[in-house]
């Protein structure tokens, strides 16, 4: 039995964006529902990942590798764009490897299982987006910053990219990181 499931909805075989949610916030969740459903509606093949159980880091980086370079990851003709949160930006130092863009929200750059993320994050270049909030203690927003990678970073928005008691707010927030990325999203393929 695998640690995960890959769900694919179809369409352009020549872009393709893989999700992948962190271990409690699932695809389910609004970022990522949002975000795979935008960018289904613009054509994207949308291939999302679903863990069977709560994983662990190493359980997480093998199943990457396998998703993003292994048997069944989109052909090297595609534009691949991976959408990743929180432990979904394990994923980052490997999809930089394999030249992916990426959009990284709420990345784990101040976790101590994951100096390769933070090492990372600060040399991403253009074809980068990274999210996070203010009150997210695992944000570093100097460190997002202090990259050449595109950066929204909310304003006393926690971990999961809200403001505590603050629906209104919330769901502005929701329409502005997903508009983000409808609009990097396009800008590949642009002249």
């Amino acid at each position: 039995m695998t640690a995960y499931d890959l769900h694919v909805t179809e369409a352009d075989p020549a872009r393709v964006v893989t999700v992948l949610p962190g271990s409690g916030y699932t695809a389910m969740a609004p970022l990522l529902w949002y975000a795979r459903s935008a960018l289904r509606d613009l054509g994207w093949t949308v291939r999302t990942l679903e863990w069977a159980a709560r994983p662990s880091f190493g359980t997480a980086r093998e199943s990457y590798a396998e998703i993003l370079d292994g048997r069944g990851a989109p052909g090297q003709d595609a534009l691949h764009l991976v959408v990743a949160k929180s432990l979904g930006t394990l994923a980052m130092p490997m999809a930089v490897h394999l030249g992916l863009p990426g959009v990284w929200l709420t990345p784990v750059l101040t976790s101590e299982q994951a100096p390769d993320v933070r090492e990372t994050a600060a040399e991403l270049d253009e074809d980068h987006l990274l999210i996070g909030g203010t009150a997210d203690p695992l944000w570093d927003g100097e460190l997002a910053d202090g990259s050449e990678a595109d950066v929204l970073e909310v304003e006393d928005a926690d971990h999961s990219l809200e403001v505590p008691g603050t629906r209104a707010e919330n769901l502005a927030i929701l329409d502005e990181v997903v508009s983000a990325i409808e609009e990097f999203a396009g800008s590949f393929g642009e002249e």
